[in-house]
This record gives C-alpha cells, sequence and structure tokens, in this order.
C-alpha cells in the first residue's frame, strides 16, 4: 500500500452531479488534503447506454466550481474492460470462480466476512448469507462489485469512502480482494443524507442537483462548508468555516456520524447568508453583475460605483442568496421591480387612513430636507422627530416610507434605504404610492 493516503469519487455518468455525490466528494478530498494524500477521479462509464460525455462534463463543472482540484488524470472505467476480463479469467483458472451458462461467478468462500469500518467499527457478514454472484457477464461485460475492486487495486487507493449504502456490497468485495491475494483498503461509510421528513432525499424535496443550487445564487463556499457538516462536526460549536483551509484542518474521519445527515435548505440559505455578509464589496459586484444585467437590464457599466458599492453593502445582511442579492439591488435602483407584498398590502388594511395620513406627513417632510441633510444620520433624526410630532412612535413612520420603497415590510433600517434609493427617487416612490391609495371618505 503506498505511505501517503489515495482515495477516490467514482461516480457514474449518467446525469447530474447528486448533492449526495459532492458531500462524498467533498470528504474524500477534505482527508486527502488533511493528510497529504491524493484525491482521484474515476468515471465509472460501464453503462453505455446511460453514460454520457456531457454528464462527464457536468460532473467536473460541479467538482470544480466546488474548488475540489483532483490530483491525477480522470480514469474511465470503461477504458479497463481488457484488464477486468483478464482478472475474471486468472480467478476462474485459480478456481475462486466457475463458469455457468457463459457468465463467471464469483465462488463466495466459506466462514465469516468482517472489517473494521472506520466510522461503523466492526462488520461482519456470514458468506454463506451471499450467492455466488457473476463477475463477467456471457458477454463479456464485467459487474459493478467486480471492476470497483480491480480499478481501486490498480489505482492503489488505499481508503474507500462512500455512501452506507454500499455497505452491503463490501462483503464481495472484500472476498475478492483476498481472492487475488490483496489487502482490502480501509472502508470508510458516511451517513445517508436525508430530506426534513426523515426520508431518503430525493426529487421530492426539492433541488438534489449541485448546480440548481448554484444557479439559485448558492455561494461555493457556503455548498462546501453546508455540506461539510451533514454526518460530520468538528468538535466544537461551529458552523460556519469562511476560509477552505480552516475547514481542511478541522476535518477528521473519527468525527464522522452513523446517525443520517438532514439536508435543510433554510440552513443552507442561512449559511450562505453568512458568506455574503463577509464577501467584500468588489466580489459581491461580480457575484450579481450577471443577474442584474441579464435578469433586470441594469447596466452595472453605467451605475454609480459608489451608489451600487453602498447599495451591496446595505442589502447583503438579509439577502440569502445572490439571487436575492440582485433582486434587492434591482429593486433599489428601478422602481418598476417594487411589487408589493401580500404582508404589506395587509398591513396597509388595517388602517388605510393612518397609513396615508403618516406617508403623506412623511413625504412634506422628506421634500424640505436640503440634500446635504440626506444621511442616514440626519433621516432618522427627522423621522423620529416626525414621529414625535405626530404623536405615534417611529415604525409608524418607517413602515409606509418602506412600503413605499420597496412593497415589502423587511428591509435595511428606514433612514439607510432613504439614502441608498436617493431624494429624487424616493419621494418620486412616495407619490406614486400615495397616488395608488384610495380616495379618503
Amino acid at each position: 500500500m503506498p505511505s501517503a493516503p489515495r482515495l477516490r469519487f467514482a461516480p457514474s455518468p449518467t446525469g447530474y452531479l447528486h448533492v449526495g455525490g459532492a458531500r462524498t466528494a467533498l470528504f474524500n478530498w477534505l482527508f486527502a488534503r488533511k493528510t497529504g494524500g491524493e484525491f482521484l477521479l474515476r468515471i465509472e462509464d460501464t453503462d453505455r447506454e446511460r453514460s454520457k460525455p456531457e454528464h462527464v462534463d457536468v460532473i467536473l463543472d460541479g467538482l470544480a466550481w466546488l474548488g475540489l482540484s483532483i490530483d491525477e488524470d480522470i480514469v474511465f472505467q470503461g477504458a479497463g474492460l481488457a484488464r477486468h476480463q483478464a482478472l475474471a479469467d486468472r480467478l476462474l483458472g485459480e478456481g475462486a470462480a466457475y463458469q455457468h451458462e457463459g457468465a463467471i461467478r464469483f465462488r463466495m468462500p466459506p466462514g465469516a466476512i468482517a472489517w473494521d469500518d472506520a466510522v461503523y467499527g466492526h462488520i461482519s457478514f456470514q458468506a454463506s448469507d451471499i450467492q455466488d454472484w457473476i463477475i463477467l457477464r456471457s458477454d463479456r461485460t464485467p459487474t459493478y462489485n467486480f471492476t470497483v475492486v480491480a480499478d481501486d487495486l490498480e489505482m492503489r487507493i488505499t481508503h474507500v469512502m462512500r455512501g452506507d449504502d454500499h455497505i452491503s456490497n463490501t462483503p464481495k468485495q472484500i472476498a475478492v480482494y483476498r481472492a487475488l491475494g490483496a489487502e482490502p483498503p480501509t472502508f470508510v461509510h458516511l451517513p445517508m443524507i436525508h430530506g426534513p421528513d426523515g426520508r431518503k432525499l430525493s426529487k421530492r424535496h426539492g433541488a438534489t442537483a449541485v448546480a440548481d443550487y448554484r444557479i439559485e445564487g448558492i455561494l461555493p463556499g457556503a455548498m462546501r462548508n453546508f455540506l461539510a457538516l451533514l454526518g460530520w462536526n468538528p468538535g466544537d460549536e461551529r458552523e460556519v468555516f469562511f476560509e477552505l483551509d480552516e475547514l481542511v484542518q478541522a476535518f477528521s474521519i473519527e468525527r464522522i456520524q452513523t446517525k443520517a445527515a438532514v439536508f435543510d435548505v433554510t440552513k443552507l440559505e442561512w449559511m450562505n447568508g453568512q458568506y455574503l455578509s463577509q464577501a467584500p464589496p468588489e466580489e459581491l459586484l461580480e457575484l450579481v453583475r450577471d443577474e442584474l444585467l441579464l435578469r433586470y437590464r441594469l447596466d452595472a457599466g453605467k451605475m454609480d460605483l459608489a451608489r451600487l458599492t453602498r447599495c451591496l453593502e446595505v442589502t447583503r445582511e438579509r439577502a440569502r442568496t445572490t439571487n436575492d442579492l440582485a433582486y434587492r439591488v434591482a429593486v433599489r435602483h428601478d422602481s418598476s421591480f417594487v411589487v408589493r407584498e401580500n404582508k404589506a398590502n395587509q398591513y396597509v388594511a388595517k388602517d388605510p387612513a393612518e397609513f396615508r395620513a403618516n406617508l403623506t406627513a412623511a413625504l412634506d417632510l422628506l421634500r424640505n430636507l436640503e440634500q446635504p441633510q440626506w444621511q442616514p444620520d440626519a433621516l432618522e433624526a427627522a423621522l423620529r422627530g416626525l414621529g414625535d410630532r405626530l404623536g405615534v412612535g417611529p415604525g409608524k413612520v418607517f413602515q409606509p416610507i418602506r412600503i413605499a420603497l420597496t412593497g415589502g415590510l423587511v428591509s435595511e433600517p428606514v433612514n439607510v434605504l432613504l439614502e441608498v434609493v436617493g431624494k429624487a427617487e424616493s419621494l418620486k416612490r412616495i407619490e406614486e404610492e400615495l397616488s395608488r391609495l384610495p380616495d379618503p371618505v
């Protein structure tokens, strides 16, 4: 066995990169980096009908987006057919396998097949409970459990880290290792990933492809961080690792759990918000630029850079995805994207007369503020003073303005919102809001 750990991620190119596969790849990569080992990629493309080159591209793109670099050339399982056939023939010649109706079956040895799993501890199966199984079909194509062993031996894999749904495959594979006179690798089986309902994660729980979350505005750092905590914990209260090196140093096989992990999209979005809140403004601009240009038709190149940067700084605190952030920026730059939310409608409907009166008073006040006073501190003092004069709490003044400017009840502080939107645009939106209100009785 090599002195340094060698691990592999071995997906089938039959579709997208599932979050479960991404978690498996990440754990392999983290352990390889932590131990100075190698992280390899094997494409298990023996299913000729379902394996597509474009699916390989999706897998590679997903790994690259997550920052999981590969240390050697990609291995394509289909290219090893002659080697697989030769190994099967060798087992046949040595009596470890036999021919039956044209196929070659592996002869399961008597007794127990046991191993010490790095996560689940000692596991044992009785070989007598496992039927002799086909390693080479009658058309001379190999089967999964056989090719896995053949390829892991060829790649000198020291640790096989994969989902615990493979535990039942392990005794067959160990038996092949022993029949070939080889030492089995260390097996590291990872807990399954469930949806919030406790059932195995599937499309009924929403998006399950890494690419879907990328499109929805999740950052790669946040996704890495979230996936790392699915079935592993650092042994302390940390939930967010802003630096990848920090995550590498914290990772250990010993802290992988056996309990199924829960994929909670709300937590993923919260974690993504933490990453957004720490990103430099110039990085945020790059993250939302395409969304602003393509979806909202805003020309970021013609926008005031200082105002745009300020807008990103104040809106990112409540944004959960880059798409959410781009929408908030668009709303503050173009009133055509302001849509009245249901909760805002309910707020207005509680007392339309009071809403109109307070918003009208705010408009009169804001009109008379000179441009030098259009700063957060001066705006807050003026609006609080207005509330005192009207005999109402600050919220009765702030909330109508917030609704007029954004269509919703939640935003950055109203004084900051007014600053970001700007005086002329703010006055225009308030006037338009008042014009849409029904005439007072």
